[in-house]
């Protein structure tokens, strides 16, 4: 009868064990190891190269979109907010530089003036920032792969610099993968002492 009662316990240990194990060989070992002939390596030391590829492409096309990023930045809304910056700025080119560089002609323009041309400038400027802006995108666009720079990223970690990232991210589904192991190893232990006692 006490021996019935281990079943149990052996069982769950063997759950929680090979559960373990199992999250162990996402990891382990780092590099191939040849073990009775066949070769085994960590599921992700094995693919991360793969795995650094599926990730850049997704950044570059779902996360981190250069349409969206343009969309934004050449909305109305958003050029909007900046223009009371820019017309600062062009006060102050007007009233100061001009002065400063060219004191003949800043002599012959008064307030009326500054007023019309600063309403000029800002008029043209809120028309031409949004293709400066979307032209900006698309050199940038050429010269900022995104998914080639997160591929290298990623590629490049250390093995233990990977590990320690996914386990920061899933340690508690890691966890809870152990405990299910135990739990469920647990109870067909239970249904092998219910089918022996039955028997």
């Amino acid at each position: 009868m006490k021996l019935l009662i281990l079943i149990p316990v052996i069982s769950a240990f063997i759950g929680w064990f090979t559960n373990w194990i199992a999250i162990k060989m996402l990891f382990h070992p780092r590099t191939p190891k040849k073990i009775l002939g066949l070769t085994f390596q960590g599921i992700f030391p094995k693919r991360q190269r793969q795995f650094a590829e599926k990730l850049g492409k997704l950044v570059s096309e779902e996360l981190l979109s250069f349409q969206d990023i343009e969309q934004k930045i050449s909305n109305p809304e958003n050029i909007s907010k900046l223009m009371p910056f820019v017309e600062e700025h062009i006060e102050h080119f007007l009233r100061v530089k001009l002065a400063e560089q060219l004191p003949m002609i800043s002599m012959f323009i008064g307030e009326k003036t500054i007023a019309d041309l600063k309403k000029v400038f800002v008029n043209e400027l809120t028309v031409i920032f949004p293709e400066i802006m979307k032209n900006y995108m698309s050199n940038l666009k050429s010269d900022l792969d995104l998914e080639k720079i997160v591929t290298e990223k990623v590629s490049g970690f250390s093995s233990d610099k990977l590990e320690e990232i996914l386990n920061a991210i899933m340690s508690k589904e890691f966890r809870f993968v152990e405990i299910i192991g135990g739990v469920l190893g647990f109870i067909i232990g239970l249904l092998q002492v219910l089918l022996t006692l039955i028997a």
